[in-house]
């Protein structure tokens, strides 16, 4: 990970500690927004990462998505059969 990586981490890192005991495990997606957003760091770089990550949280309310959500390129068997379930405008095939 690199160091901006790391330095965008320590908030995550300090939810879970301090305040996630308190507020309880209610997140509506699996792996949890501070689980997702910390692998999508160390995985994507602190940009892309911080990106992913505060996407994620931003559409963790009522009206969001909920279920198995993984970080890109995590699960190469969920991206393949999501991108087959939703063709790229891109595709020729489609």
């Amino acid at each position: 990970m690199s160091p901006l990586a790391h330095l965008f981490a320590l908030p995550v890192r300090a939810y879970r500690l301090l305040l996630s005991p308190w507020i309880g495990h209610g997140c509506r997606y699996q792996p949890t927004c501070s689980v997702y957003t910390l692998e999508a760091l160390q995985r994507h770089g602190a940009l892309k990462g911080g990106y992913l990550g505060a996407k994620r949280i931003l559409s963790c309310h009522p009206w969001g998505g909920h279920g198995y959500d993984p970080v890109p390129g995590a699960d190469p068997e969920f991206d393949a059969h999501h991108r087959c379930a939703h063709p790229s405008k891109d595709d020729p095939d489609a």
